[in-house]
């Protein structure tokens, strides 16, 4: 089996230190900074699974599933995104995508997010038990975030839509979409 990995991310920091991780642990890994970059490397080395970071200089990252997908169907897609929300993680899952996992995420975890062992060379067979699922209740100032996000992705991306929609002024959306999302 093919034990590479593509990641695909804009943030060269943090790329070039995902890649040397990934390295350490023995798979074969990858860096592409724009579309183009992933599309080529896609095609010509074939990798069995792809981290996709979720906003790829300003770009969505889910827009480039479906393509990575028509390259290579058997491709195990894990998107990364600074900003969670419930209808991304959705549209990422619904597109192809086996996992959708908010940052910071240490290796390990992204690593059992593609259904494998941790070590390729010994187990590549077996698959890690799923996460334990959190049954607290969300905040409300998650609720908001999670609303202000479904309403955003209703209009397209478009503020003053999204705005007039939530009976807010443009500016104060502006305000909260700048902040990180609360934690739940």
């Amino acid at each position: 089996m093919n034990e590479s990995i593509l990641v695909i991310e804009d943030d060269d920091t943090f790329s070039a230190t995902l890649v040397r991780a990934l390295k350490r642990r023995g798979y074969q890994a990858l860096a592409a900074t724009d579309v183009a970059a992933a599309i080529s490397l896609m095609e010509t080395a074939a990798p069995a699974w792809v981290v996709l970071d979720l906003n790829l200089a300003g770009a969505s990252g889910l827009a480039l599933i479906p393509r990575l997908r028509e390259i290579d169907p058997a491709c195990r897609i894990v998107v990364l995104t600074g900003y969670a929300s419930i209808s991304t993680a959705v549209d990422a899952i619904k597109l192809g995508a086996v996992q959708y996992l908010a940052k910071p995420v240490d290796v390990d975890t992204l690593l059992r997010a593609f259904g494998h062992a941790l070590q390729p060379a010994e187990t590549s067979s077996a698959v890690s038990a799923p996460a334990a699922i959190s049954h607290s209740p969300m905040s409300v100032e998650r609720m908001e975030w999670e609303h202000i996000q479904r309403v955003l992705r209703e209009h397209k991306g478009n503020i003053s839509a999204t705005a007039r929609a939530l009976n807010m002024h443009r500016r104060t959306l502006q305000r909260k979409l700048s902040k990180r999302p609360a934690r739940q």
